[in-house]
C-alpha cells in the first residue's frame, strides 16, 4: 500500500506539471494573437526557447536555492520514492519558468533575442528561487517571524504572488527600461493603436491556459490526499467572475474577455484552498475590474507600452490575490481561517519588492552592457525577419 500511495503522488504530481506544461502553449498563443504578424514567429521561438533556458537554470542553481535540493547524485539514488523529487522538481520547474513566459508578454515587438534569454536565466536561478524559497520553504527565517508576529505565515497556495505578482513587477521593470515600441505614443499626445494580429489565437491562448489552470492550483497540493475540491471549485468560480467583469468593465471588448479568466485565476490561487466559493466569485470579478481599468490607465493614461498587460494581469492581480487570501480566508468571510491579513500583507509586499529590484538590477545591468532592444530598422521591419529570418506567412511575401 506504501508503494501504491507513493506512485499515486508521483502520477498526480506528473500530470499537473504536464497541465502546467501545457499552459506554456497558452502563453505562446495569447502572445502571438496579441502582437502583430511581423512579431508572431518571434513570440512562439521566445516562449519554448525561455522553458529551455529555464530548465537549465532551475536545474542546477534555482532548484537549490529555494529548496536546498540537488540532483549531482547516481540515478540509483535520484529514483527513490518512485522518483518523486523528480516530478516535484517538474512541476515546480513549470512555475519558475512561467515567470519569464510572462515578462515576454510585456516586452514584445521590441526586445533583443539573446539579452532576453540571458535575463531568463538570470531570474529564474537567482530572483525567482529567492523568493520562493522564502514563501514556500520558510528560509531566512521570514515566515517564522510572521507566525510569531500574527499568529499565520505568508499563505500562497499556488503563487498568486510567488509567480504571477513576482513575474508581473519584473515585467514592469524591464517594460520602462525598454521604452514603447516605436510610433505607439508621440509627441502631440497622440496614441497609435496596435490592434491584436489574431483575436482566434488570441482566445487559443487565453483556453489553454484556463484549462491548464487547474493542474495549477489543485496540484499545487503536491500529494493525492490532500488533494481539494474545494480549491477546484474557487478556481472555477473566479474564472467566472473575472470574465463577467471584463466582459462589463471592457464593454464586450474580446481582448478583456479573454483576458478576465486569467486574472479571477491570477488572483485565486494565493486563497484557492481557504476561501468560500462566493469568496471566490469576489476575488475574481474584483481582479477582472483591476485589469480592466489598470490595462486602460496603463496603456492610454500612463503611456506604458507594456503589449500584453502582464503588469495589471499578472503584478496587480496577483498582488490583490495575496491580500485577498488574508480577507476572504478568514472564518468571518466563510473562509477557513489559519491566515492573518497583515502577515498577507507583508509578504505581497516583500514579493513585489524582490520582484523590482532583482528585474532592476539584471535588465539594468543588460541595458547598460548589451542593450535591450531591437535597433529601429530592425524594429519596423519585425522581430521574426530581424531575428529568425522568416515570417508566419512565407508563401504570402514570396507571391504563392
Amino acid at each position: 500500500m506504501e508503494t501504491v500511495s507513493k506512485s499515486n503522488d508521483v502520477f498526480f504530481v506528473l500530470l499537473g506539471a504536464v497541465m502546467v506544461l501545457a499552459m506554456h502553449a497558452g502563453f505562446a498563443f495569447l502572445e502571438l494573437g496579441t502582437v502583430r504578424r511581423k512579431n508572431q514567429v518571434n513570440a512562439l521561438v521566445k516562449i519554448l526557447t525561455d522553458f529551455a533556458m529555464s530548465t537549465v537554470a532551475y536545474f542546477f542553481i534555482g532548484y537549490y536555492i529555494a529548496y536546498g535540493v540537488q540532483f549531482f547524485d547516481g540515478a540509483a539514488h535520484l529514483a527513490q520514492n518512485n522518483g518523486y523529487e523528480l516530478v516535484k522538481f517538474f512541476f515546480l520547474l513549470t512555475f519558475a519558468a512561467a515567470i519569464p513566459a510572462i515578462v515576454s508578454g510585456g516586452i514584445a515587438e521590441r526586445a533583443k533575442f539573446n539579452p532576453q534569454i540571458t535575463a531568463t536565466f538570470l531570474l529564474v536561478a537567482l530572483v525567482y528561487p529567492f523568493f520562493e524559497g522564502i514563501a514556500w520553504n520558510k528560509n531566512f527565517g521570514v515566515q517564522a517571524w510572521l507566525e510569531q508576529s500574527f499568529g499565520a505565515g505568508f499563505h500562497d497556495f499556488a503563487g498568486s504572488v510567488v509567480v504571477h505578482a513576482v513575474g508581473g513587477w519584473i515585467g514592469l521593470v524591464a517594460v520602462i527600461l525598454l521604452g514603447p515600441r516605436r510610433g505607439r505614443y508621440h509627441r502631440n499626445g497622440d496614441i497609435s493603436a496596435h490592434p491584436p494580429s489574431s483575436i482566434p489565437f488570441l482566445a487559443l491562448g487565453a483556453w489553454i491556459l484556463t484549462v491548464g489552470w487547474f493542474g495549477f492550483n489543485v496540484m499545487s497540493a503536491q500529494t493525492l490526499n490532500a488533494a481539494s475540491g474545494l480549491v477546484a471549485l474557487n478556481s472555477l468560480m473566479a474564472m467566472v467572475g473575472g470574465t463577467l467583469a471584463a466582459l462589463l468593465m471592457g464593454r464586450n471588448d474580446p481582448g478583456f474577455v479573454h483576458n478576465g479568466p486569467l486574472a479571477g485565476l491570477v488572483a485565486v490561487c494565493a486563497g484557492s484552498d481557504l476561501m468560500h466559493p462566493i469568496g471566490a466569485l469576489v476575488v475574481g470579478a474584483g481582479a477582472g475590474i483591476l485589469f480592466v481599468v489598470l490595462f486602460t490607465l496603463t496603456q492610454n493614461r500612463w503611456k506604458i507600452d507594456d503589449v500584453l498587460g502582464v503588469w495589471p494581469l499578472h503584478g496587480l492581480c496577483g498582488a490583490w490575490g495575496g491580500i485577498a487570501a488574508g480577507i476572504f480566508g478568514l472564518p468571518a468571510f466563510g473562509g477557513v481561517g489559519g491566515v492573518s491579513f497583515l502577515s498577507q500583507l507583508i509578504g505581497t509586499g516583500l514579493g513585489l519588492f524582490v520582484a523590482a529590484i532583482g528585474g532592476l538590477l539584471i535588465y539594468g545591468f543588460l541595458r547598460l552592457t548589451v542593450g535591450l532592444r531591437l535597433d529601429p530598422e530592425d524594429e519596423f521591419a519585425g522581430a521574426d525577419l530581424t531575428i529568425h529570418k522568416i515570417s508566419a506567412s512565407p508563401e504570402k511575401e514570396a507571391g504563392w
